[in-house]
């Protein structure tokens, strides 16, 4: 249904300009085309039956600078070629290029300029087409998948990767840049939700709906440099300076593109941020960053739903320890989670911790009175036999109280 929106939408350009056009993405592979045919060229006529533009065109076109044009452009004929001259309208969403419009001279004589002119009677039409052409394919393009394809292996550190990211334009010739990684968990914390999709029977399908959402969600906004999508998250990379207002639009765009494209409320979504990569080669190590924020807001709902990685505290180093973690590595906490029956004495402790000790604030908090909290702190010190309180007592507690959250946190694929 959607081609056929793009084709009439085609055809009533083609109509209104009264030549003909062909509709390619960014790849130079032939979308739609108007049964205009007036004068066509030997290079049009190929294009019609090989559905690609071919290298020499390709080349040629590349050297008038339509990759990098914003608004349309002359390609003089090329008489070599066997083409007329043509014009270039790139089709651009917000910023994002999403395809090229072609419209083909009639003859050496048709002046270019005649048709620039007659373009702006024409424009909404040429707006409507570039949202369609983000709507359907943009993010299923074959340059758009190798694209995140190199930048993903660039963040685990792929050397071939970190080479090719080093002559996109996109990035400029030098950093710093910040990685950041969305992720939706289930309304219950740790992993992915399991209705997510048939996401998790399908890693595939899950990819394409994180990279389709990842480019909606990011697009128009401009810290936001590019966006890629794995099975269980998707990844962006931002410039330093990038806000929490524009992750929060991230997020809130990202929610909405799930229920859009997904046909389910999106669970709870999360952005981890990492600190500025300078160079491409720290992209790897900034992409770790990003992750360990995202697993510590997931397992710690108090960090917010954008957290920089510098915010996350002692998950810092419970990250850079691995994945493996002893279940009670405190003698203190074992006691106390062998005593606990309704969760009524660690929320009470680790709030207290994290509260900087305030029994008023964990009081008006948890819908206590402050006598409730003593009573609870009376208890843990019963049973533990030592002040909580205490400092080396509380550093122990508290950090264990935390690397039990951190054994919750999804684990990411590695590969």
């Amino acid at each position: 249904m959607q081609n056929q929106v793009i084709e009439d939408v085609v055809e009533s350009i083609a109509q209104a300009v009264g030549r003909g056009l062909s509709l390619e993405d960014p790849d130079g592979v032939l979308l739609a085309y108007s049964s205009h045919q007036t004068s066509a060229d030997r290079v049009r006529v190929n294009f019609l039956l090989s559905k690609k533009v071919p290298p020499d065109v390709n080349e040629w076109q590349l050297r008038h600078g339509i990759a990098q044009a914003v608004r349309a452009v002359a390609v003089p004929a090329n008489e070599e070629l066997g083409m007329l001259g043509r014009i270039c309208v790139p089709l651009l969403v917000r910023g994002f290029r999403v395809g090229y419009l072609w419209v083909q001279q009639r003859s050496g004589e048709d002046p270019a300029a005649g048709i620039l002119a007659s373009l702006a009677a024409v424009r909404p039409s040429i707006d409507r087409l570039a949202e369609l052409l983000l709507e359907t394919d943009s993010a299923s393009s074959e340059r758009r998948t190798q694209r995140e394809a190199a930048f993903l292996a660039a963040c685990r550190g792929a050397a071939p990767a970190v080479e090719e990211l080093r002559g996109w334009r996109d990035f400029g010739a030098h950093g710093p840049w910040r990685v950041a990684v969305v992720h939706e968990v289930s309304d219950g914390g740790g992993q992915a939700r399991p209705d997510a999709t048939s996401d998790a029977e399908d890693p595939h399908e899950a990819a394409l709906l994180h990279r389709t959402v990842a480019l909606q969600a990011t697009v128009g906004v401009v810290p936001v440099l590019f966006s890629a999508g794995a099975s269980a998250f998707s990844v962006l990379l931002c410039a330093p300076g990038i806000g929490r207002s524009a992750l929060q639009e991230v997020l809130d765009r990202y929610g909405a593109q799930i229920a859009k494209r997904a046909g389910r409320a999106a669970g709870r979504l999360v952005v981890g941020l990492s600190e500025p990569a300078p160079d491409v080669r720290d992209l790897a190590t900034a992409f770790v960053q990003a992750q360990h924020a995202v697993q510590a807001a997931v397992v710690d709902p108090g960090l917010g739903e954008v957290t920089a990685y510098a915010g996350i505290g002692v998950y810092q180093f419970l990250g850079a320890l691995g994945w493996q973690a002893p279940r009670h590595g405190s003698v203190h906490f074992g006691e106390l989670s062998e005593a606990e029956r309704v969760d009524e004495l660690l929320p009470v402790l680790e709030l207290l911790y994290d509260k900087n000790g305030s029994v008023q604030d964990v009081a008006a908090q948890l819908h206590l009175h402050r006598s409730s909290v003593y009573n609870r702190l009376a208890r843990v010190r019963s049973i533990i036999g030592v002040d909580p309180l205490a400092g080396s007592v509380r550093l122990e507690l508290h950090l264990a109280l935390k690397a039990n959250r951190w054994r919750r946190r999804p684990r990411f694929e590695q590969t």
